[in-house]
């Protein structure tokens, strides 16, 4: 005979599929939130650590149950502190009339096989190129994000939605010094140049070195803060960089910079 707690173990209801399909939506938000930034490498330490609490109150070892369980307690308020940021954005996007369209609640549920499929992101590298040596002669300062897994929207919505098809010459003009579009960084995503005079965050390096300016440090900034790529044109020296991950290289030849981008393009 089952003892009558194993039956209330193994006894599941259609409020125990609404509880675990609830708890699913929730985290599969979540997870697109933080997907290419590196808050993901935390959120998935805090799911690890969750899951690590659950196995061992479920083996009954007091002490150690005791130690993550005054963790868990917190947990709240650390989820709050670490993830201050992603949070500010997921509260923006949920009071914005875009969360509410059916464009949205349709592409919850969708899965984009074609990005399954496809392990490399398509760009015109010599689009970008050309247009960052051409100013680079004239000394036309420019920062140029290119999009890979993050999607930027939370980016792409602090400048001028554009929409445009890549080419070097609409590059060239959106950074003219006389164009009203100049400031800020042009955000690319899916080839096409999706926003302009876009606000980006800026490192907070103690360590920054000095000869970097402005759009250098928000160049490291958005690399930190995601996975996408960042070119850059100083307007004192007319140098080209490339950045991602944080880090810098400088310098940079026509060739170089299209290998590179191609190089991290690569998913």
């Amino acid at each position: 005979m089952l003892h009558p707690a194993f039956i209330d173990f193994i006894s599941f209801g259609l409020t125990d599929v609404i509880d675990i399909v609830l708890v699913a939506i929730i985290l599969y938000l979540a997870y697109n939130l933080v997907k290419g930034t590196s808050a993901i490498n935390i959120f998935i330490g805090l799911a690890l650590i969750y899951f690590a609490y659950i196995v061992i109150r479920a083996f009954d070892l007091q002490l150690l149950s005791s130690i993550l369980g005054k963790f868990v307690n917190v947990g709240v308020i650390a989820v709050m502190i670490v993830f201050q940021q992603e949070i500010r954005k997921f509260l923006l996007y949920i009071g914005s009339n875009e969360f509410l369209s059916n464009r949205n609640w349709k592409s919850l549920f969708k899965f984009n096989m074609t990005a399954v499929e496809s392990s490399e992101i398509l760009l015109d590298t010599e689009a970008i190129a050309g247009a960052c040596f051409n100013m680079s002669s004239t000394k036309t300062g420019a920062l140029i994000v290119v999009a890979r897994k993050s999607d930027l929207k939370f980016f792409i919505n602090t400048g001028e939605l554009i929409d445009s098809g890549l080419s070097s010459r609409m590059l060239e003009n959106i950074f003219y010094k006389n164009s009203p579009l100049h400031d800020g960084a042009v955000i690319i995503k899916d080839n096409r140049i999706v926003a302009a005079r876009c606000i980006l965050p800026v490192t907070e390096k103690a360590d920054f070195p000095a000869h970097y300016g402005m759009r250098h440090r928000a160049a490291v900034g958005i690399t930190e803060n995601t996975d996408a790529l960042a070119v850059s044109v100083s307007e004192q020296t007319g140098a080209i960089s490339l950045t991602f991950g944080g880090e810098i290289n400088a310098q940079l030849s026509k060739e170089k910079l299209i290998y590179l981008l191609e190089k991290n393009l690569k998913m």
